[in-house]
């Protein structure tokens, strides 16, 4: 799972739900005017799908901005229609009284740039050709993505920001806020995350890569209006959820059960109910998402390294001075903790304020969209210490605090 997948507990969203909510879209970059990208190609237009929750005050300084990662949306919380089934892939923790709490934070959330959700992308039409980018469009970096959000923090009238937060692949995004704009951000984020994929996981997005464009519907990226590459990007999505597990949870969730054992060592495609997961998995992902977009979304976050361009990390962390709240899970095998802490420890040598919880969980890296009664508590307690507010008396707290190291914890 990644933050494409949506809470259907209604009991537990519906409890401080920021209720009803609209999708809504502006267009943030128009010809004659165009985005410069990292690799000095050019783009527009640039239009946004967003939401926002919650009142902006007065001093506009009141907004904490929530970062989908790789295949989400701009649906962070609330509802569609009283009749929807699914509540934003955040609501447990967005809305008044929850720890991104409504009643005190304008939050935002927007659909990156490069997806399929409402923002301009890949599947979006070409102003020069009339026609969808396809692999046409430009090459886009994580920078990119946040200069994109930066220009809607600036279209909706933000003069700071509480917090940018977010994980896995929106974990790095948080990052190069925290980067580029710490004058305006006072804290940050990053869960389930790294400064940068590492090789075995630059291996796995190079497979999901090579099924999608192995596919022969696929027509170097010239689908549209056709058939569209569903077999190659539901095998890319197939591979994607294994590497959201754990070994504990796949035992505890499918073991090796099978759907007819009378049958299974005389059929070859007779599936076990982890297979008949993974294909009902990528079944379901090929009906909302873009194969291009994947694509090009993958390639920014191998791209990504919040080191480039200085001798260390500990180095390039010297631009972060606002403080930091990092968390990861113990059974994460794709952000496993040992990446946060190399960002703690980068940030430590620069004297940065940094909390840092390790949290125990059997989810994998599914766990920043599951554990929240965890974590949960820990942001909202860091929020409190971020705007000066007094702390909050969290029961049973300790239970879900690890040192991983010696004195990495505050």
């Amino acid at each position: 799972m990644d933050n494409g997948q949506r809470t259907t507990d209604k009991k537990m969203t519906d409890q401080g739900s920021v209720g009803i909510v609209k999708t809504q879209t502006c267009t943030l970059v128009q010809p004659p005017e165009t985005f410069v990208l990292e690799n000095r190609a050019e783009l527009s237009p640039i239009t946004v799908a967003y939401e926002t929750y919650g009142t902006l005050n007065a001093t506009r300084d009141n907004a904490i901005l929530v970062i989908h990662s790789l295949t989400g949306d701009a649906h962070a919380a609330g509802r569609y229609s009283e009749e929807d089934k699914y509540a934003g892939w955040w609501d447990p923790i967005i809305g008044p009284g929850k720890p991104f709490d409504t009643n005190k934070y304008f939050v935002i959330c927007c659909n990156n740039l490069g997806g399929c959700k409402g923002t301009t992308g890949p599947a979006s039409i070409n102003p020069r050709t009339g026609k969808p980018y396809g692999m046409s469009f430009p090459l886009i970096t994580m920078g990119d993505m946040v200069e994109v959000q930066k220009k809607l923090i600036d279209y909706l009238g933000v003069k700071s920001l509480v917090a940018v937060a977010g994980g896995s692949s929106a974990g790095m995004k948080v990052l190069e806020w925290g980067l580029r704009y710490s004058h305006m951000v006072r804290s940050i984020i990053p869960i389930a995350t790294g400064y940068c994929v590492t090789p075995q996981g630059i291996a796995f997005h190079k497979v999901a890569q090579e099924a999608i464009m192995a596919d022969p519907n696929w027509n170097h990226g010239d689908y549209y209006g056709k058939q569209a590459p569903k077999k190659g990007l539901a095998i890319a999505r197939m591979i994607g959820h294994i590497t959201y597990l754990s070994d504990h949870s796949m035992w505890e969730k499918f073991g090796r059960r099978h759907l007819n054992p009378e049958k299974m060592k005389h059929d070859l495609t007779s599936p076990f109910d982890v297979e008949r997961y993974l294909e009902y998995q990528g079944e379901k992902f090929v009906q909302r998402f873009d194969a291009n977009c994947y694509l090009y979304l993958l390639r920014a976050m191998d791209l990504y390294d919040a080191s480039e361009g200085y001798s260390s990390l500990e180095e390039s962390f010297r631009r972060i001075t606002c403080k930091s709240l990092i968390i990861s899970f113990a059974g994460d095998w794709l952000f496993p903790p040992y990446r946060s802490e190399e960002l703690v420890r980068a940030l430590r040598a620069n004297g940065s304020y940094v909390e840092y919880y390790n949290i125990n969980s059997l989810y994998g890296h599914d766990a920043f969209l599951l554990e929240y009664h965890k974590f949960g508590p820990l942001i909202r307690r860091f929020l409190a210490r971020v705007t000066g507010e007094e702390e909050q008396n969290i029961e049973g707290l300790r239970e879900y605090e690890i040192a991983p190291s010696e004195g990495l914890l505050t």
